[in-house]
């Protein structure tokens, strides 16, 4: 795989159980490139390994006074100059291309993952975790993943290298092939500590990450409360653990790295001292003395490899696992299982929750009343195909949701939750969304009273002669929450689906644009199956049905007018009346009934009268 053919046709299935299964997931999965860059590691290596020895060799032959020994040597030289120029430049690329393609592998399954599960991601895993996921543990990754080719080479050409001094210079080669191992592994014991370190570091850096994204999402509100300080100041104290952690982990590395430099200096003296000795008694020549010498101090290249491996692997690891994490997460399915169903075998009837008993029929609006925010919010969900906590699916003409091929369940049934999200880009390119086709973007727009909207849009983009060409901000943030909501409403109904589910589409606009929007939906809906989560009297007047869930269990069902006079826990929840308010609304009623009945009982003494008279 190359950089420009990505992305992947498919990224393939992760395994997902741990963070360290998931990395060798990805390094099997990229064995092509990690081959490439092997085997250009070793040439590079083992190129600039060989350069001591045309060094001594050369030297030697000027001691020897051999000019054809010197030529060769020079020869051998520039080769392996070329060879470590090329190889060098061709690991870097493949290095590279290795690190890109891993990142770019676990950004396509993250996306793939969030798409599969939709809003119910945000549910079970932290938005801030998401995000830091998907950006700096997405590079941590491929940084592992890339590095491990080239630490593979730097191994191999230490040991190479010291299976060449030792048949080169066995005395001398024997010291070395002694100490570079050492040098290899002295840092092994400390990589425990400081692998706990970066952990450390990298909780403390998510959960900023997470209180950042949290902080900026509600920036608004805590600016209306006034608890902007107070949340600065969370921020303030997590970072700075942040900071502390880093240096904590931070020394611990640099005591690795000291050990890198001070190792290799004692085995160099060590290398040094005894070479001279053996030279004095003649038993080495001066060239393969500054041969060695020359190897040890080139050996310090390829084992700055085994600090940066460990460093990758400490890092990636925790990265891995939160990847994984997410990656592990499934759509909730029933016990039934899934069933294949062909594309144009999609069912259209009537929309049944078993675990509440809520009942949609088709082609009709129906609203429905719930007392807790969250329950509705799950509710919606469930009717968007996520089975309840027990297995429940939803019912869509007696076939359950989670049966059906995600991209079908998807084209039957549309929901759009309280808080939608708009992406930045043209207002045409928010429209550039699957749709039956029926509905255009102006009768969606028409509906959702959005002529104010694409006012203030064209207003600030001074470029945008057609309304459908003004740009909107990242996640709209120059416009309002009413005029959000609208624009989220008119892609929604855009896109007419077989299903619609609305949740608290206008819990953020006037009554006035209310009441149009409402209107504005029954009529674009008419003969589409509609379900909205409200409590605003404006939308269930113009429900077919309205539907009241009560603790889980749908408690009424009938028309607006008539459970508002009748139900007395419908009329808590839409009327936001107190109990002393109930409670008085309750003995009116009564008066009411026993007038009633006076006057009833009038009515039959008047008639009584009446019939006396007449048989007299």
């Amino acid at each position: 795989m190359q950089i420009q053919d990505l992305p992947y046709p498919d990224p393939g299935v992760p395994d997902a159980r741990s963070g360290p299964r998931f990395l060798w997931w990805l390094f099997r999965n990229q064995l092509g490139g990690q081959l490439k860059s092997l085997a250009w590691g070793l040439l590079h290596f083992l190129s600039v390994s060989a350069l001591p020895f045309c060094v001594g060799v050369a030297i030697q032959a000027v001691v020897d006074h051999s000019g054809h020994r010197l030529a060769l040597a020079g020869g051998l030289l520039a080769l392996c100059c070329a060879a470590s120029a090329l190889g060098d430049t061709f690991l870097h690329r493949t290095a590279v291309t290795n690190w890109i393609t891993a990142a770019a592998r676990v950004q396509q399954l993250l996306a793939h993952k969030a798409a599969n599960l939709g809003s119910a991601l945000t549910r079970r895993v932290a938005a801030g975790e998401v995000v830091a996921v998907s950006t700096g543990d997405v590079e941590k990754i491929g940084w592992f993943v890339e590095a491990w080719s080239r630490f593979t080479a730097a191994a191999v050409t230490v040991v190479v290298v010291c299976a060449g001094l030792v048949i080169y210079q066995p005395a001398l080669g024997g010291v070395v092939a002694v100490g570079l191992p050492v040098l290899a592994l002295a840092a092994l014991p400390l990589l425990p500590r400081a692998t706990r370190r970066a952990d450390f570091q990298r909780e403390k850096a998510g959960r900023a990450t997470e209180l950042a994204s949290d902080t900026v999402a509600g920036l608004r509100v805590l600016r209306g409360i006034g608890g902007e300080e107070l949340f600065l100041d969370r921020y303030r104290r997590a970072s700075q653990e942040v900071r502390h952690a880093a240096v904590r982990s931070a020394r611990m590395w640099s005591l690795i790295a000291a050990i890198q430099v001070l190792l290799p200096g004692l085995l160099l003296i060590a290398v040094v001292w005894y070479g001279v000795h053996l030279a004095r008694q003649g038993r080495v020549e001066i060239g393969e003395l500054v041969a060695v010498y020359s190897s040890v101090m080139i050996m310090t290249y390829p084992l700055r490899h085994f600090e940066e491996i460990a460093m990758a692997y400490s890092f990636s690891r925790p990265s891995a696992t939160r990847a994984a994490r997410v990656l592990s997460l499934e759509r909730a399915t029933s016990a039934e299982g899934s069933r294949d169903r062909a594309g144009d075998d999609l069912p259209a009837g009537d929309l049944y929750d078993p675990a509440t008993g809520l009942l949609a029929p088709s082609g009709r609006l129906t609203a429905v009343v719930c007392g807790d925010p969250d329950a509705a919010g799950l509710l919606a969900e469930r009717l968007g195909g996520h089975p309840s906590e027990e297995g429940t699916s939803v019912l869509l003409d007696g076939v359950p949701l989670d049966e059906l091929p995600l991209g079908a369940a998807r084209t039957v049934v549309l929901v759009q939750d309280k808080d939608p999200v708009l992406l930045s880009g043209t207002l045409r390119e928010l429209f550039d969304v699957p749709a039956s086709g029926d509905v255009g973007a102006e009768e969606a727009l028409a509906a959702a009273q959005c002529a104010d909207v694409l006012a203030a849009l064209v207003q600030g983009s001074l470029d945008a002669g057609d309304p459908m060409d003004a740009r909107i901000t990242e996640r709209g943030r120059s416009l309002s929450g009413g005029q959000r909501q609208r624009l989220a409403l008119a892609r929604s109904l855009f896109t007419d689906p077989d299903v619609l589910v609305l949740d608290e589409p206008t819990s953020a606009v006037d009554s006035h644009t209310e009441a149009r929007i409402a209107q504005g939906v029954r009529d674009l809906r008419a003969g589409r199956t509609t379900v909205v989560f409200t409590s605003s009297p404006l939308l269930l007047d113009h429900a077919d049905r309205v539907v009241l869930v009560h603790e889980g269990e749908v408690a009424a069902v009938g028309v607006h007018r008539e459970l508002v006079r009748k139900e007395p826990r419908y009329r808590a929840v839409v009327t936001r009346e107190t109990d002393e308010e109930a409670a008085s609304h309750d003995v009116l009623n009564e008066q009411d009934v026993h007038n009633d009945r006076d006057v009833l009982n009038d009515q039959d003494v008047l008639h009584e009268l009446e019939e006396i008279e007449e048989s007299a």
